[in-house]
């Protein structure tokens, strides 16, 4: 399977790209780990999204330093009492770490809550408070308690993927990461309790006030939620480091924010962004920095860290969907809204066709009059509707422009919508002139059959506007 990866990689990409790329078999462990660390990571992070509250997420990242300084020495203290042998000791290191990252996790969630309440401040304030405090205390208990250790920082903050998938233990013949276990094994975890409390956590997620009248604790599911985060970012530290922990623990579930409406959806797609993150992550450590390297004239530089790459592809997949998500994305808004520009022009300039042959006909429908009368047009949007206008067969162009029959047809449509629409403040509202006019000005681009059926309807297929003027049939 890894020799198959890495040809078809071989074969798929730029000359001179992979020139010297080698797909070995702990790449592929490497991307497992990855990705089953990203994922396990995400599905908490999807409801810490939800609640507007990621950057809780970088708060217990940093609370956790005590929980585990704190697990560590009573660990010391039951070895060195005879309590436990260190042979035991180390079966049991991974449960004293959840119990610390949940005791932490939870002080943490109850101490800002109270600072919340009592020093009347903002949830954010109240949080940055928190964790500045507690990482301090951390860091004072290493010093004073646990000097004689040494911590890492490539391995606490940046992470030591690479070396993690090293650390293996036998299954069935086979050699399996212990890290790749323990991940898999939160990945499990978080997934049966996302299908167990899934109501739970969705009504408490978007209406926590809703869930409590109904016998829901809100606070309650808000603690778990806490602490299950808690156990997955203290449990993901050994394998991908902190910073990328804070990463693919908000950004993939950010993206599928972005991509969907729906929670089913948000939820496949947020994981399937957080595989993809460690895939892409790792095939960039290998190629990218030689390819950059190569090209700056620099010879020795052949790969980078795989975690800073992974983070580096979340936040790559976080500026395509930001840009170009269908619903949200800046792109598709910006394209929406021209689209949206361009058919309110096009019905304006109909509208004044239609006008133009209404009696008494006292102008021609020359180009300077009908920009007149939609002046405000810009130049380039003007040249796109006229050309589509024509394209469409809507009109013809020569000394003057006409309406051709199926353009008289559609622009009939707009002016009908537009009077009826006046038609019904008159009735309604009393509104002048000035305002029934402007109102239908903006309304009449949306009112589809339906509707100008409805307002006939309503106002008993009146036969003219207020102002007198004839509407015309359906």
């Amino acid at each position: 399977m890894s020799c198959l990866f890495s040809e078809l990689l071989m074969l798929n990409s730029p000359p001179g790209l992979l020139g010297a790329f080698v797909w070995e078999p702990w790449d592929t462990w490497i991307i497992v780990l990855g990705a089953v660390a990203a994922m396990s990571c995400t599905l908490p992070g999807i409801w810490l999204v939800l609640r507007q509250q990621s950057m809780l997420g970088d708060a217990l990242s940093h609370t956790a330093l005590p929980g585990v300084i704190v697990t560590f020495l009573a660990a010391q203290w039951a070895i060195s009492s005879g309590l436990v042998s260190p042979g035991a000791m180390a079966g049991f290191e991974p449960f004293l770490l959840a119990g610390g990252a949940i005791l932490v996790g939870v002080l943490t969630a109850v101490l800002t809550e109270s600072i919340q309440k009592l020093g009347r401040v903002e949830g954010s304030a109240a949080l940055g408070v928190v964790f500045t405090s507690l990482f301090a205390l951390g860091l004072l208990l290493v010093r004073l308690k646990a000097d004689n250790v040494h911590i890492d920082p490539d391995c606490v903050l940046f992470g030591q993927l690479e070396l993690a998938v090293w650390d293996t233990v036998s299954i069935f013949g086979f050699e399996v990461p212990k890290a790749v276990l323990t991940n898999l094994s939160l990945l499990i975890i978080n997934g049966f309790l996302l299908a167990l409390f899934f109501k739970e956590l969705r009504l408490s997620a978007f209406d926590p006030e809703l869930a409590t009248s109904l016998g829901l604790n809100a606070r309650l599911m808000n603690y778990i939620l806490v602490a299950v985060t808690a156990v997955t970012v203290v449990m993901a530290f050994t394998s991908v480091g902190s910073i990328l922990v804070v990463a693919i623990l908000i950004v993939p579930a950010a993206c599928g924010w972005l991509s969907c409406d729906r929670l089913g959806w948000m939820i496949a797609v947020s994981l399937v962004i957080a595989a993809a993150s460690a895939v892409t992550g790792h095939i960039l450590a290998k190629t990218l920095p030689g390819v950059i390297a190569s090209a700056a004239g620099l010879t020795g530089v052949q790969d980078a860290s795989t975690p800073g790459m992974m983070a580096v592809a979340c936040g790559l997949f976080f500026l395509l969907i930001y840009l170009f998500s269908p619903r949200h994305g800046i792109v598709s808004r910006w394209l929406g809204n021209l689209s949206l520009v361009c058919r309110m022009s096009s019905d304006d300039v109909l509208a004044a066709l239609y006008r133009f042959e209404e009696p008494p006909v006292d102008r021609e429908p020359t180009v300077a009059n009908v920009r007149h009368a939609s002046a405000w047009i810009g130049p380039v949007i003007w040249k796109y509707t006229i050309w589509r206008l024509r394209r469409l067969g809507w009109i013809t162009v020569g000394p003057t422009l006409q309406l051709t029959p199926t353009g008289k047809i559609r622009a009939a449509e707009v002016v009908r919508g537009h009077r009826l629409w006046e038609s019904y403040l008159f009735k309604n509202f009393q509104l002048g002139d000035a305002q029934l006019h402007g109102s239908a000005d903006r309304v009449e681009h949306y009112l589809n059959q339906d509707l100008r059926t409805q307002l006939e309807a309503e106002l008993d297929s009146p036969q003219v506007d207020p102002h007198g003027k004839a509407i015309p049939p359906s």
